[in-house]
């Protein structure tokens, strides 16, 4: 066993210097976290709270040869920090709490964050959750009788009818903005609609970027709102670049079609002029017979 020094307080006051036994299996770990730190790319912090044993080992092994997973305690994750001596990783250090794993892999962090997306499973709310994103009922039939849930259902803002013996929502509505804590009875009506608004498992908190030398906080990866939100800057993107007159592959088709418009438009006016000059050419002698014969 190893000795670890920490500081006491003597019943005086004093601090004096105590000598404590490690077990050598806790320095084991705490080096091979450290060895990892070093040997990968990306370390990554993620929290398991709330995560099933049984996802967990499915994500485990769907993670198989792109990541090493270490579930492991507070302290020996700091400690393991503190033995690489990195500056950097100083930051990450203070979000490291309980229930936490640690993903070593050589994908950068965006990716093996985006990969821990993909393995996340829809859940059932429970009375105090924070709802990730606005949670919607839309208008449509449920299973459920009337009764009891009629006043239920009421009770959280949803205007239902009575259908072929069923309960009928009527009009959507957001019964939980993004950021509220779910209340007990929003969580009743959700489960018996048999809606799952929640995420199951593991939420990515920060991660360390070796080759950067940088730590990442907020990855947490939301593919589809990404997708949206990419969609719409490359529409702004375009509309710029359309503004500016700036030449790309994306902005020659609508400077083509731009062009094939306005001459359409010239000819047009190229045409309607021929044609007013050529009636005038027609007109003209009979104008002239016309001042000859009031001269006479």
């Amino acid at each position: 066993m190893a000795k670890e020094m920490i500081n006491k307080k003597t019943a005086k006051g004093k601090k004096e210097i105590a000598k404590r036994e490690v077990p050598q299996q806790k320095l084991k770990i705490v080096q091979e976290l450290a060895d990892n730190i070093k040997k990968y790319r990306t370390t990554l912090i993620a929290s398991i709270k709330g995560l099933p044993s049984s996802q967990f080992h499915e994500i485990k092994k769907n993670l198989r040869g792109k990541a090493i997973i270490k579930v492991v305690k507070k302290t020996a994750a700091i400690r393991a920090i503190d033995s690489v001596g990195k500056e950097s990783l100083e930051e990450i250090k203070k979000l490291i709490n309980a229930d936490i794993a640690l993903f070593f892999s050589n994908s950068e962090p965006f990716e093996l964050s985006a990969i821990l997306a993909d393995h996340q499973s829809p859940n059932k709310a429970k009375a105090g959750d924070v709802a990730p994103e606005d949670i919607n009922i839309e208008p449509g039939p449920t299973n459920l009788v009337p009764g009891p849930a009629i006043s239920e259902l009421s009770a959280v803002g949803l205007k239902v009818s009575v259908e072929g013996g069923k309960l009928a929502i009527k009009l959507p509505h957001t019964i939980v903005k993004k950021g509220e804590v779910i209340k007990e009875n929003v969580a009743s009506v959700l489960a018996k609609l048999d809606v799952k608004p929640m995420k199951v498992g593991f939420e990515p908190i920060a991660a360390y970027d070796a080759v950067e030398n940088k730590v990442y906080v907020g990855i947490r990866i939301d593919k589809k709102k990404a997708l949206e939100e990419l969609k719409e800057l490359i529409g702004k993107a375009l509309g710029f670049a359309i503004k500016i007159n700036y030449v790309t592959r994306e902005t020659i088709p609508f400077y083509l079609g731009k062009a094939a418009r306005e001459e359409a438009i010239l000819a047009n006016l190229v045409n309607s002029k021929s044609t007013n000059a050529e009636e005038k050419k027609e007109e003209s002698p009979n104008t002239q017979l016309n001042a000859q014969q009031e001269g006479k």
